[in-house]
């Protein structure tokens, strides 16, 4: 494996880790023209090819994507104008604009464009694979076309995302130019005097933007190590906005009339089953243990002993805005030990079996490794917890592959092709390549599909997951997008923390 792949596969775990109703009723205050968020998410570089996940923003910021994505998953011009496809779905065109400049004055063509393109999909970086096999072309100086292996439904999503992000290709041939200095045709510019890397970004407004104008003429990103701190940011007035994820922090904000906060569901908690094919540990290749599994769970106490009950309980993977997710899915697996010992008793494990799980305490605490192992041990299931380093994690479990599966927070993304790639195809988070004639039938004809046409496939696709018991989910986890008074934000579909442009001046 690559190095900047494994690294890649850490920036998702740590992006996971620490990111994936109303109160108060205060007035709203007059506010500056400064907008200052709070994180606890820490970007590696500023270039794009380091890009993931929560980290997004930071990116965002001076780097436009090919394409925007609206709070509501919607797809809409930025740097593209417009996007079609040919009858096979393998020939993308992309109609640029031609009234942009990088930072330093240069043009933004579809030279530019091809030259990012190619550089995103061939440089290693954890989201590599959104381009693999693409092959781009430059038509003329408004025009592109993405020329795929075979239909990739996602596409779209990815020139939103990461993949879309535009730097001026002139700092390509400068080593690790891209890192501090980002150099883009984004809404803001870095200041590097303010700026102290791994601590605080600061960006100004960029006067001449081709685009809509931001309500904010500077913007700062505050790295933190904990919520309570970011809480009392939130709290003195030093901050605007942050997601929290820890329950008590969620209330400490809550009991504070000025700070207004918004759920945002985006992370699942659960088991990551790996060995569906029974490698390490022989009984899981048996649909009937996974599922018994399923039944050993107590999810409605798990949530409410772990996050004081902020969160629903779920039995699928498929997130709340996807179009493959049935809300009766939710509690398919009901908690049912004697559902389970039965189970076990039919796949000739009467007598259980021992399942060895990782356990990083960043994300297994305490109440969460009893919790597990006392419903286990309920039905027969010995789970050994092998505290691993976080320094050797990811080798132990994603390259030499010594344990069945791990406990983790995943993003939920809004897009059911990136569900299927991300999770179900052979790949990270796949790597003993589990699959079946089902998801294979499945994904061959979702993919064939225009997105909008495929909301059927999905549907049955994840109903199949569930009922084969692929993973173990436990709940979705609710997280609270809080904001000061002036300010507004708008959650983000397909990401936990909102994109910079969803922030904006209320009076």
């Amino acid at each position: 494996m690559k190095k900047r792949t494994l690294g890649g596969i850490g920036a998702a775990l740590v992006s996971v880790l620490v990111l994936s109703g109303c109160a108060g009723g205060a007035e709203t205050a007059s506010h500056d023209d400064a907008l200052r968020l709070g994180t606890m998410t820490v970007p590696t570089s500023l270039d794009p090819i380091d890009a993931i996940g929560s980290g997004l923003p930071f990116f965002q910021a001076v780097y436009d994507t090919l394409l925007h994505r609206t709070p509501d998953g919607a797809y809409e011009p930025m740097l593209a104008e417009e996007w079609s496809y040919d009858d096979t779905q393998t020939v993308l065109t992309l109609t640029l604009r031609n009234d942009v400049t990088f930072d330093d004055g240069t043009a933004f063509d579809a030279a530019a464009a091809k030259a990012n393109l190619d550089r995103f999909r061939d440089g290693g970086g954890p989201n590599a694979a959104y381009l693999a096999g693409i092959e781009v072309a430059v038509v003329d100086d408004t025009h592109v076309t993405l020329t795929l292996p075979q239909p990739d439904p996602g596409l779209l999503f990815s020139l939103s995302d990461s993949a879309g992000l535009m730097a001026n290709p002139s700092k390509f041939d400068t080593d690790d130019a891209l890192v501090t200095t980002p150099d883009g045709t984004g809404p803001f510019v870095l200041d590097s005097e303010e700026t102290a890397i791994g601590t605080t970004w600061s960006y100004d407004r960029r006067e001449d933007y081709w685009g809509d104008e931001p309500d904010f003429s500077t913007l700062t990103i505050s790295v933190f190590d904990n919520e309570n701190a970011m809480v009392n940011g939130l709290k003195t007035g030093q901050l605007d906005s942050a997601l929290l994820q820890v329950a008590d922090q969620q209330l400490a904000a809550e009991q504070d009339a000025n700070l207004t906060l918004q759920d945002v569901l985006f992370d699942f908690q659960g088991v990551l089953l790996f060995d569906r094919d029974g490698v390490i540990t022989p009984a899981l290749a048996d649909p009937k243990v996974r599922q018994a599994l399923n039944y050993a769970i107590d999810r409605e106490t798990l949530l409410q002993v772990v996050r004081d009950g902020r969160g629903e309980i779920t039995s699928q993977v498929w997130g709340v805005d996807t179009q493959g997710y049935d809300e009766a899915l939710d509690g398919y697996y009901g908690y049912d030990p004697d559902k389970a010992a039965e189970l076990l008793e039919d796949a000739g494990y009467e007598d259980g079996f021992e399942l060895v799980l990782p356990r990083l305490t960043t994300i297994v605490t305490d109440n969460i490794a009893t919790a597990l192992q006392t419903d286990l041990a309920a039905v027969g299931v010995t789970l050994t917890w092998a505290d691993i380093d976080s320094a050797t994690a990811l080798q132990q479990i994603f390259v030499d592959k010594e344990f069945s599966g791990m406990v983790m927070n995943m993003g939920q993304s809004s897009d059911d092709w990136i569900v299927y790639t991300s999770l179900i195809a052979p790949g990270t988070f796949n790597f003993f390549g589990t699959s079946d004639d089902t998801v294979q039938e499945l994904a061959s004809e979702a993919r064939a599909l225009p997105t909008d046409e495929s909301a059927d496939l999905y549907t049955q696709m994840n109903e199949h997951i569930v009922e084969q018991a692929w993973f173990l989910p436990f709940y979705r986890m609710t997280y609270k997008l809080v904001t000061v008074a002036g300010i507004e934000a708008q959650p983000q579909s397909g990401m936990a923390v909102p994109s910079i442009y969803n922030y904006s001046l209320t009076d």
